[in-house]
Formats: C-alpha cells, sequence, structure tokens
C-alpha cells in the first residue's frame, strides 16, 4: 500500500537571532572605542589607563547576565509589577533631590550610592516606565483611544517626568518619548498626537529652561557657539573639530587628538566624535546604520508579537533606544543644544548599559513569543 503525503502545519519557535549578534557587536565595539577614548585620561587621573574599561567591563557583564536571564522569562510575568517598578522609580528619583543622600555631579544630584557603585534611578525610571504603561494601556485598550483617557494616561506619567526633568532634561524627554510612543501605537491618531507633541515641547520647555538659568544659557552657546569658546561651548566646538578632523576613513583607531584633555571627558557623551576623528565619516555611518538595524529589529519583534502587551514593551524599547540615539548624536553635531545623555551601547556609563541590556532581554523574550507557521510532511 503506497505511503501518502500529508501536509500540516505546526509551530516553530521563533528567537530573534539577529537582534543578539547586534547587541553583542555594538557591545564590542564599544569596548575596544571606550578604551581607545579613555585610556589616557584614566592614566592621568587615575594612573591606570584600564580605569574606565574594566568599570565597564563590570557593568557589561552584569547587565549581559541579566539580558540573558530576562530573555528566558515569559514577558507576561512583568505585567503584575508594572505598577511597583514605577512607585519604585518615583520614590528612587525623589531620594536623589535630598540633600545628603544624592551624589552630586557637575552640579547635578542624579546617582545614588549603593555600596562601592554609584546607580542612577533615572535609568531604571525609563524601564519602568515601559513596564508600567504597557500594562495601563492593556488594561483599557478599547479606551485609549477616547482622547480624554490619553490625557489621563499620560498625565499619570507626570509625577516621574518632572523629577527626572528637574535635574535631568534629556532623561525625562526619553521618558515623555517612551510614553508618547507606546500610547500611539494603542491608538494611532494623528491629530491628538502632533497637538499633544507640540503643547509638551513649547510649553513643557518653556517652563524647564525658566526653571534654570543654565539652560537658557546653553541655548544661546547652541546658537552662538563662538562667544562661548572657553564656557558652555567648548566642549561642543571641540567635538567639531574632532568630526571635521576625521575626514572620510579618519586617522585611525587610537590616533585622535582631541581625546588627548581638549574634549573634556569624551568617552561619555561625546565618544561619537572620537569616532568620528579616528574612523571618520565611513565609521560614524556605520555605527547609525547598526543603530537603524537595531531599530528595525525591534520593530520586527513589535509587530509580531504574540499580544498587545508583547508589542508595546518592544514599542516602548524602540522608542528609547532611537530617542537617545538620535539625542545623542545631534548633541555632538550640535543640531540641539548640548544636554548630557549618552550613546547606547557606546559610551561610558555602568548603569545606563545594564538597565539597556535588561531591556534588551525583554525584547528577546517578547520575540521567543512569536510563533511562525511552517509545514511538516510525513
Amino acid at each position: 500500500m503506497g505511503r501518502r503525503n500529508r501536509t500540516r502545519q505546526k509551530k516553530i519557535k521563533y528567537c530573534d537571532y539577529s537582534l543578539m549578534f547586534l547587541i553583542i557587536f555594538l557591545l564590542g565595539f564599544g569596548m575596544v572605542m571606550l578604551y581607545s577614548v579613555s585610556a589616557y585620561g584614566a592614566n592621568r587621573t587615575h594612573n591606570d589607563p584600564l580605569h574606565y574599561l574594566k568599570r565597564q567591563g563590570f557593568a557589561v557583564i552584569l547587565g549581559f547576565a541579566a539580558m540573558l536571564i530576562i530573555s528566558k522569562i515569559d514577558y507576561h510575568v512583568w505585567f503584575y509589577f508594572g505598577n511597583l517598578a514605577y512607585l519604585l522609580s518615583f520614590g528612587l528619583c525623589a531620594l536623589v533631590l535630598i540633600p545628603g543622600i544624592g551624589n552630586e555631579a557637575k552640579g547635578s544630584s542624579r546617582w545614588l550610592q549603593l555600596g562601592p557603585l554609584n546607580f542612577q534611578p533615572s535609568e531604571f525610571a525609563k524601564l519602568a516606565m515601559i513596564l508600567f504603561l504597557a500594562g495601563l494601556v492593556c488594561r483599557i485598550p478599547k479606551q485609549i483611544g477616547k482622547f480624554m483617557n490619553l490625557i489621563k494616561v499620560l498625565l499619570m506619567i507626570l509625577p516621574v517626568f518632572v523629577i527626572v526633568a528637574y535635574e535631568n532634561l534629556s532623561t525625562g524627554i526619553i521618558i515623555m518619548g517612551i510614553a508618547i510612543v507606546i500610547t500611539f501605537v494603542a491608538s494611532p491618531k494623528f491629530g491628538q498626537f502632533i497637538a499633544m507633541v507640540a503643547v509638551g515641547v513649547v510649553g513643557g520647555g518653556a517652563v524647564f529652561i525658566m526653571a534654570a538659568d543654565y539652560r537658557a544659557q546653553r541655548i544661546e552657546a547652541w546658537l552662538h557657539p563662538e562667544n562661548f569658546t572657553q564656557g558652555t561651548a567648548f566642549q561642543t566646538i571641540q567635538a567639531l573639530y574632532a568630526i571635521g578632523s576625521g575626514g572620510l576613513f579618519g586617522k585611525g583607531l587610537g590616533q585622535s587628538m582631541q581625546k588627548l584633555g581638549f574634549v573634556p571627558e569624551a568617552q561619555n557623551d561625546m565618544i561619537f566624535s572620537i569616532i568620528c576623528e579616528e574612523l571618520g565619516l565611513f565609521g560614524a555611518v556605520c555605527v547609525i546604520l547598526l543603530f537603524l538595524l537595531m531599530i528595525w529589529r525591534l520593530m520586527v519583534i513589535a509587530n509580531n508579537a504574540a499580544d498587545l502587551y508583547g508589542a508595546l514593551i518592544v514599542s516602548g524599547i524602540m522608542a528609547h533606544m532611537a530617542i537617545q540615539v538620535i539625542l545623542n548624536i545631534s548633541v555632538v553635531t550640535n543640531t540641539i543644544p548640548n544636554t548630557g545623555i549618552t550613546l547606547p551601547f557606546i559610551s561610558y556609563g555602568g548603569t545606563s548599559t545594564s538597565f539597556l541590556l535588561a531591556e534588551m532581554g525583554l525584547a528577546l523574550s517578547v520575540s521567543r513569543g512569536i510563533r511562525l507557521e511552517g509545514s511538516s510532511h510525513d
């Protein structure tokens, strides 16, 4: 008796290994560039050229372990912790502002001391906002389209936004951007979002600029950097020198001159300018393309997520990544006023890197929930 072939559908488990590769590549590239940029300064200030590299390496190992663990956990578990994460982030961000508790640097109080480590609560607030808003929107998916409900949802994030933006406006902008993207994905009504963004940018921006004199001075330095060559605009001008001197293919890895004390703390916010100097326009474009590929993979995961909750989580992570990269590169190229924000996975910053990797673990967890239809024959 002849054997008949039968075709049946089966579920194929999926994991986005492309995203994992991009993460590993950016981390490796970031460690190489961090050593190139920071070795001279670290040797002068800490008598150890590996000082920043070792601290960043510890954060990368910690964050990568967290990413792998979180990627194995069903992301639906976090649905029940969104409110707790929101309250905890608000409490930690409030603690930073209390004199004697928060650690101050460069005139701003942004860190909490946890034993030998400095912890930046505003980085945790970004992750907390993603979990909180994704859970909140999933509880009222049909009501979120109503304008008043949308306003109520956004008002709920104001306490964390205000307390973060008071000392760190750039992080506040990212938190607000995450909120807008998540609610937009759940209710894509262009008109009301354009109106809200316009009101928020104009109104909120004016309030926070007036709240601190140094922000108004930064805007003036952005518009007329030639008048602030020894003050507010010094770092930006030196960064532009680095970008301009790199040419098409750069001076070569490790050959930067601007990192030798001309660009203050180049390993932090201004590391992209040294990438441009050492690797040229070609290297800068490659870095931007890597981030675009990462954002694209996050978009693919969000579009194919098993449910709304997973889609909103990954949309929030995508918004965080995209906004932070845009802000950092815009500041370095003097497209917008100078504001302290790191380049993801590349700039020195242990707290930022660790929480970004935790977010990537969430994205990978959502990707594991994707089921592909395949066929088998027997």
